[in-house]
């Protein structure tokens, strides 16, 4: 797969200073070289695995992330993410939005995803909007299906729009 000496060639070349004389150190080094390196600093690393809400965990806000997110507690607010994995003992009250999404367990209200995906175990009430869907047997769901080209911008409109005077 990757060798060491091959993961150090593709790198940009960095000025060489104490800390950053061996590969452990370089994270010491991005402090030094200032927030917008910091901000940066999550967009350049591999996909890792997603933030797990346990069980036993019950949030009540809004959810936000890049990243890939994988609820199995409930949760009362809305969820954006990049991945979005709603496990078989998950409560969702609130809208759902991701790239890739996919159900195991109870949704209760607007799902709206690039792929969105019912398993067996999915109980969806509520709209779905989006670009490819699946649904496979025993899935239980309650509301109306729409396809839509970008359903991550699109989906929003219409709770948005304000009445015309």
């Amino acid at each position: 797969m990757f060798s060491k000496t091959r993961v150090t060639e593709n790198r940009p070349q960095q000025t060489p200073t104490p800390q950053t004389a061996t590969p452990e150190a370089a994270p010491i080094a991005l402090p030094e070289r200032g927030f917008e390196a910091q901000a940066a600093a999550p967009a350049l690393r591999s996909r890792t695995t997603p933030s797990v809400l346990s069980p036993d965990l019950t949030v009540v806000g809004n959810i936000k992330t890049q990243g890939d997110i994988q609820v199995e507690g409930t949760v009362e607010g809305d969820i954006r993410a990049h991945q979005l994995t709603i496990g078989e003992t998950a409560t969702i009250k609130g809208e759902i939005v991701g790239d890739d999404v996919i159900v195991h367990g109870r949704v209760i209200g607007r799902v709206r995803g690039l792929k969105v995906r019912l398993t067996a175990t999915a109980r969806v009430e509520g709209d779905i909007i989006h670009k490819t869907i699946a649904i496979e047997s025993g899935a239980h769901f309650e509301g109306s299906v729409q396809r839509q080209e970008d359903p991550l911008n699109n989906g929003g409109t219409k709770k948005l729009a304000a009445p015309a005077e």
